[in-house]
C-alpha cells in the first residue's frame, strides 16, 4: 500500500511538471468518460433500476395473442372484459389481476373547458402495484359495482394544478363530464401509471359490459404469486385460453394469451436504441483511451533514458510498470471527475431528445450506481490507456536505451508499430460509429420521402372530447358535429373541414372484423380484421386523399338511406382481387345484419406511422350513419377535426376554437397540432436516434483526427534526422511529402478495412432501427469511407508539410 501511495505521489508531481500533456489527456478522457456516464445514467434509470413498485419483478402486463390470419404482423392485442374475468377466476399463478382502460373527461364548464385523461381501473389495480394514496383511500369492491363508480382518485399533478394542493380535497365532489364525482384519494407525486392518467376511477362494468368477448379495449396487469415461474404462468394462461376457445368458438377461436414483465413492456421501444447508444459511447471511450495511450507512449519514449537509468540502478520492470500506470490512473480519475460534470449536461440533452420514448415515471439522476460506474470506468480507462505503452517500453533493452538516450534520430520501430496499431483501432471504431449515423440519416431521409397518402400542408387538426352521456342518441351527436363543421367552415381563412374519429399518425383507431358478401361466412374469430374509420363529408377532400373510383361520402348518406362505405385501394385488392368492388357489400361484425354498399375506392393512407411496411386495409363509413352496437347501450364519443387553410394553419386556431364554443361553450378543444407537425412527430424516434448517434460519431471522428495528427506529428519529430539526410542526398519536397502522407495513410486504410468487416458483422445490431435501407448499404459505406479517408488525409497534411520545412544542414549539425 505504501508503494502504491508513493507511486501516486510521484506520478502527481510528474503530471504537474507537464501541464500541457496532462491537460490534453484530461480533456480527452473527460469527453469519453462523460459521454459514457451520461448514457449509462439513462440506461441505469430505464433498464437497470427496479420500477418504483414493491417486488416489481413479479408484476406482469398480460395480453391477448390475436389470430395470425386475421391480424398479420400483430403479436399483442388488448383484452376483452369477459376473457379478463375468466382469466381472473380460473388462474392459480397470480395473486390478483386488474384491468384498466382510458377515458377522456371534461372539466371546467363554460368558463374554462378542459379535457383530462382518466384511467378506469379494477379494484385490485393499486394493490397489485403496492401503492397507496398519500391522502384518502384506494378503491374498494363496492366502488366497482355498476352505478356506484362515481368516485375518483386524483393524480398529484392534477391535485396541484387544479386544486391548489388542497389537503381538504378528499371527500369533496367535483364535476366531470357534467356529473358529480367524490374525491376519495390523491396519489403520490412519483406514481404515473398508466403514463397518460391524470386521475383514476372504477371500471364499474355493467352486466352487459362484463359479458363482452369479441370487443377488445382493455389492458391487464397482474402480480405473480411468490415462487411462480413466468413460463409456468404463461402456460396456465394459454391453457385457460384454449378452454375459452372451446367454450366460445364464435368469439375466442385463435385467441391466445401471453405476458411480459412490466418493465419490459414499459421500455420495450427504447431498449434497442439505448443499447446501441451505450455501445457507441463505449467506442468513443476506446478511441479516447487510444489517444491517451499514444500520448503516454510518446511521453515514456521521451523519458526512456531516465527510466533506463532507474532500471539499471535496480528498479524492477514491475516497479516501472506500476509507476507509469499510477500516472495514467491519476489522469483517468481526474478525467472521471470532470466527466461527471460533463455528464450532468449531457444527460439533460439526451433526455430532451428521448423524452417522448422514456417511461414517464423515470427519474434520471447521477446517483450512487452511476458514480460507482464512473469510478470503475475511470480506473479501467487508466489501466487500458497505460498498459499497452508501459508493456511496450518494459520490453526495451536497457543497455540500448542508455546508448540511444533521447536523440530525435533514435530508432523507434517498435514504438511506431504500436502507434500505428492504435491509429488502426481508432479509425475502425470511428468508422463503425459513422456508418451507424449514416444509416440512421439514410433511414430518416427514406421516411421523409414516404408519401403518407394525403397532403399534410396547410392543415390544422384538433380534437373535441365528448362525454359518454352528453348525447342521448346518435342523431344528437351527428347534429352537434354538423353544426360545429358548419361554423368552422364559415371561419375566415378556412377552405374546407372534416371530422374523423381517429386521425392518421395519431396512434389510435379501431380494428374490427368484417365479412364480405359472396365469400364464405366465418365465425368472428376467423374473420379478417380491417381498420375502420368514421368520417364526415368533406374529410377526404380536406386531406386530399385521392378518390380512385366511385364517389365520396356526401351529406345525403344519412341513417335513413342505404348504408354505404368507402374502402382503401389495398382493401379492394385484398378482398376483390379480380373483381370490381363498387356495388359490392360488406358487414362490420360489431354492427351485424347491416350490409353496407361499397360506393368508392380511395388511396391508401399511412394510419399509424410512415414506416408501415404493408398497406392497411381500411373501411371509411359516414358519421351521419353511425349507430350504437346492438349489444351495448349508446355512448357518445369525441371526434377530431381536420381544417385546411389558405395560409399558415396555426393562424386559424383561435377562430376555429371560437366556432366550436359558439356551438357548445362547455366543449374543450385539445390536441391542437398541424398535420405537418403530426407527421413529423411520428419520426421523433428516428430523429432522436440520428442526433445522438451522429453526435457521438462526430466526437469519435474529431478524436480520431486528433489522434492521427498527433501520431504523425510525433513521428515526423522522431524522423527529423532521417528526413534531413534524405533531403541532403537529393530528395525533393514532394518526395518527402509523399513519403509522410503514404506512411500516415497506411494505418488509416487498414483501419477502414477492419471497420468495414466489423460493420458487416454487426449490421444486425442496428437493423431493427432502420427503414428502407439495408444495414450493409453500399452507398453509406462508400460515403463514410470517403469521409474518413478525407479527414485522415487532412490530418496528415500538416505534419507532412512540416516535414518538408526541415533544413538538412541545420539538422545534421544538431545531430
Amino acid at each position: 500500500m505504501l508503494k502504491i501511495v508513493s507511486d501516486l505521489r510521484h506520478g502527481l508531481r510528474i503530471l504537474l511538471r507537464n501541464p500541457g500533456f496532462a491537460a490534453t489527456a484530461l480533456f480527452l478522457l473527460a469527453l469519453g468518460i462523460g459521454a459514457n456516464t451520461a448514457i449509462f445514467s439513462v440506461v441505469n434509470a430505464v433498464l437497470l433500476r427496479p420500477l418504483p413498485y414493491q417486488d416489481s419483478s413479479r408484476i406482469m402486463q398480460i395480453w391477448h395473442v390475436p389470430p395470425a390470419k386475421s391480424f398479420p404482423g400483430l403479436t399483442l392485442f388488448s383484452v376483452s372484459p369477459a376473457n379478463y374475468l375468466d382469466w381472473q377466476s380460473q388462474n392459480h399463478s397470480f395473486e390478483a389481476l386488474a384491468a384498466y382502460g382510458g377515458a377522456r373527461l371534461n372539466v371546467g364548464g363554460k368558463e374554462r373547458p378542459e379535457a383530462i385523461l382518466a384511467a378506469p381501473v379494477a379494484p385490485d389495480f393499486f394493490s397489485i402495484l403496492r401503492v397507496r394514496p398519500v391522502l384518502g383511500r384506494s378503491f374498494t369492491p363496492d366502488d366497482d359495482r355498476p352505478g356506484q363508480g362515481h368516485v375518483v382518485i386524483l393524480g398529484n399533478t392534477l391535485w396541484h394544478d387544479h386544486f391548489g394542493s388542497d389537503p381538504a380535497i378528499v371527500g369533496r365532489n367535483i364535476i366531470l363530464d357534467g356529473e358529480s364525482y367524490n374525491v376519495v384519494g390523491v396519489m403520490p407525486p412519483n406514481f404515473k401509471f398508466p403514463s397518460f392518467a391524470q386521475l383514476w376511477m372504477p371500471l364499474a362494468w355493467s352486466d352487459e359490459r362484463r359479458a363482452v368477448r369479441g370487443n377488445h379495449n382493455y389492458m391487464v396487469i397482474g402480480r405473480l404469486k411468490p415462487g411462480v415461474d413466468i413460463r409456468a404462468a404463461k402456460a396456465e394462461l394459454s391453457a385457460i385460453s384454449t378452454r375459452l376457445e372451446q367454450l366460445y368458438p364464435e368469439d375466442d377461436r385463435g385467441w391466445g394469451a401471453t405476458m411480459l414483465p412490466l418493465r419490459e413492456q414499459m421500455v420495450g421501444d427504447v431498449r434497442p436504441a439505448l443499447l446501441v447508444l451505450l455501445g457507441a459511447v463505449a467506442f468513443v471511450l476506446l478511441i479516447a483511451c487510444a489517444n491517451v495511450a499514444n500520448l503516454v507512449l510518446g511521453k515514456i519514449l521521451a523519458r526512456r533514458k531516465e527510466i533506463a537509468i532507474r532500471m539499471a540502478l535496480g528498479a524492477s520492470r514491475m516497479a516501472v510498470l506500476r509507476q507509469i500506470l499510477a500516472e495514467t490512473v491519476l489522469l483517468c480519475v481526474a478525467g472521471g471527475a470532470l466527466g461527471l460534470i460533463l455528464a450532468r449536461f449531457g444527460t439533460i440533452l439526451i433526455v430532451k431528445f428521448l423524452a417522448d420514448r422514456l417511461p414517464v415515471s423515470t427519474e434520471i439522476t447521477l446517483d450512487a450506481p452511476v458514480v460507482a460506474f464512473t469510478v470503475v470506468l475511470s480506473l479501467f480507462a487508466g489501466i487500458l490507456a497505460g498498459l499497452l505503452p508501459t508493456v511496450r517500453f518494459t520490453r526495451t533493452d536497457v543497455n540500448e536505451a542508455l546508448k540511444q538516450g533521447q536523440s530525435r534520430g533514435t530508432s523507434d520501430a517498435g514504438g511506431s508499430r504500436t502507434r500505428g496499431l492504435l491509429v488502426v483501432c481508432e479509425v475502425a471504431l470511428s468508422l463503425l460509429l459513422l456508418i451507424g449515423a449514416g444509416l440512421m440519416l439514410r433511414t430518416l431521409s427514406q421516411l421523409r420521402s414516404v408519401q403518407p397518402g394525403f397532403d399534410p400542408n396547410h392543415v390544422q387538426t384538433l380534437s373535441i372530447p365528448v362525454p359518454q352521456k352528453k348525447f342521448a342518441t346518435p342523431a344528437a351527436q351527428i347534429s352537434f358535429f354538423e353544426r360545429v363543421l358548419q361554423q368552422v367552415r364559415a371561419t375566415p381563412g378556412v377552405e374546407s373541414a372534416g371530422a374523423i374519429d381517429n386521425l392518421p399518425m395519431d396512434n389510435g383507431g379501431s380494428h374490427q372484423p368484417v365479412s364480405i358478401e359472396g365469400q364464405p361466412v366465418l365465425p368472428m374469430a376467423d374473420q379478417p380484421e380491417v381498420d375502420v374509420r368514421l368520417i364526415s363529408p368533406g374529410y377526404l377532400t380536406t386531406l386530399r386523399v385521392p378518390l380512385l373510383r366511385g364517389r365520396d361520402i356526401s351529406d345525403s348518406d344519412v341513417a335513413s338511406r342505404t348504408p354505404v362505405v368507402l374502402i382503401s385501394e389495398s382493401m379492394a385488392k385484398r378482398f376483390w382481387p379480380n373483381e370490381d368492388p363498387l356495388g359490392k357489400h360488406l358487414t362490420l361484425t360489431f354492427f351485424p345484419h347491416v350490409a353496407r354498399e361499397v360506393v368508392g375506392i380511395v388511396g391508401d393512407v399511412k394510419l399509424d406511422s410512415l414506416d408501415e411496411t404493408r398497406p392497411v386495409a381500411t373501411v371509411y363509413w359516414p358519421l351521419d350513419q353511425v349507430v350504437a352496437p346492438p349489444t351495448e347501450a349508446w355512448r357518445s364519443f369525441g371526434m377530431s377535426l381536420a381544417v385546411r387553410t389558405s395560409g399558415n394553419p396555426t393562424s386559424i386556431v383561435s377562430g376555429v376554437t371560437s366556432a366550436v364554443h359558439q356551438v357548445d361553450p362547455e366543449s374543450p378543444v385539445v390536441d391542437v397540432i398541424s398535420m405537418n407537425d403530426l407527421v413529423s412527430k411520428s419520426l421523433s424516434s428516428q430523429r432522436s436516434n440520428l442526433f445522438l448517434l451522429a453526435a457521438f460519431a462526430g466526437l469519435a471522428l474529431v478524436l480520431t483526427a486528433v489522434g492521427i495528427y498527433s501520431v504523425l506529428s510525433y513521428t515526423v519529430r522522431r524522423r527529423v534526422r532521417e528526413i534531413g539526410i534524405r533531403m541532403a542526398l537529393g530528395a525533393s519536397h514532394s518526395d518527402v511529402l509523399g513519403m509522410v502522407v503514404v506512411d500516415g495513410m497506411k494505418p488509416i486504410l487498414l483501419g477502414v478495412a477492419i471497420g468495414f468487416a466489423a460493420a458487416l458483422a454487426l449490421g444486425r445490431v442496428v437493423s431493427s432501427l432502420l427503414y428502407g435501407v439495408q444495414a450493409t448499404d453500399p452507398l453509406t459505406f462508400a460515403l463514410v469511407a470517403l469521409l474518413l479517408f478525407s479527414v485522415g488525409l487532412l490530418a496528415t497534411v500538416a505534419p507532412a508539410y512540416r516535414a518538408t520545412r526541415v533544413e538538412p544542414i541545420r539538422t545534421l549539425r544538431e545531430e
